[in-house]
């Protein structure tokens, strides 16, 4: 017979403790489950593995030997309880992660946040990338995932869709605009905009919009980087469209954001190597990513009207 962890448990209680309710004690359950689990075994086993003597129980010379490797299972049980603590608070993981910039500067860092309640003792290598940079990060074995805002085509690349963003329309408090609860291309293209390059995954659906609306638009300033888009604005020198996950957490920006009416829904990915499985660690990353990423589009910016 093979005893089970369970069974291995009882016995080892009932030769601390000396008595069947001392056992129950120790072990926090009824005292008649201990003394059934103790008849089953000696019956499956065939010996005897305690004498009663003066109203306690103690081991029969038969027996010793046996407890003796209960005790060595016993230490090594609670070994691997322990290191199984350890990974549960994330002591000796380090988890190198990219992101392109958009969803770098808020989001990442909320779900960084959120996993490190979690996993107190993990450490986190957080790089921002440029898209052009994410293949090689991943080929080159520098982090386990990249999180991207929009797919490319690559044959050992996996692109796992992330969460649905939209564009809005950003302007300065004192703005003619700012105090619209929506906008539409044809009022943006009115006013000096600034950043937005058609060349840009969020910067072509708003090309694509003016093009097929037929309107004309004129950009002043470009900037590649959402957070210089932002502080551009803030000094009134013209309006954006900028991805809602950039101004996530608008608050005190001294800028309000407007949603736009045209559709400039987006989807975003994370992206990791096709010939390697996340870690259970990036898997809850992008868990938690995913739902700060929903919940922020579900209830708009920080800060914002909407």
């Amino acid at each position: 017979m093979a005893l089970t962890l369970r069974q291995i448990e009882v016995v080892r209680a009932v030769m601390i403790a000396g008595t069947i309710a001392g056992a129950a004690r120790l072990m926090n359950v009824a005292q008649p489950g201990v003394s059934r689990t103790m008849k089953h075994i000696e019956a499956s086993l065939g010996i005897k593995l305690f004498a009663r003597k003066a109203g306690r129980y103690v081991p029969t010379a038969e027996a010793r030997d046996i407890f003796t490797q209960l005790q060595d299972v016993h230490r090594k049980v609670e070994d691997l309880q322990y290191s199984i603590g350890q990974l549960e608070r994330g002591l000796g993981v380090e988890l190198a992660i990219g992101s392109v910039p958009s969803i770098a500067n808020v989001m990442v860092p909320q779900a960084i946040s959120v996993l490190m309640r979690q996993y107190p003792e993990i450490r986190i290598n957080f790089d921002i990338l440029k898209i052009e940079e994410a293949i090689d990060y991943l080929m080159l074995g520098k982090g386990e995932l990249v999180v991207m805002s929009y797919r490319l085509s690559h044959p050992s690349i996996t692109f796992e869709p992330l969460s649905k963003g939209r564009l809005v329309c950003i302007a300065a408090k004192e703005h003619a605009v700012a105090a619209r609860t929506t906008i539409s291309a044809r009022e943006i293209a009115q006013y000096p905009l600034i950043g937005i390059d058609p060349r840009d995954p969020y910067g072509a659906i708003m090309a694509g919009i003016f093009e097929r609306e037929k309107l004309e638009y004129h950009i002043p300033i470009r900037a590649r980087f959402g957070t210089t888009v932002c502080a551009l604005v803030k000094r009134n020198l013209g309006i954006a469209v900028i991805d809602a996950f950039t101004v996530g957490d608008i608050a005190d920006q001294g800028l309000a954001v407007i949603p736009i009416s045209d559709d400039t829904e987006f989807q975003t990915y994370v992206a990791y190597r096709a010939d390697a499985a996340l870690s259970s660690y990036a898997e809850r990353f992008v868990v938690t990513l995913r739902r700060v990423m929903d919940d922020l589009i579900r209830r708009g910016p920080i800060g914002s009207d909407s």
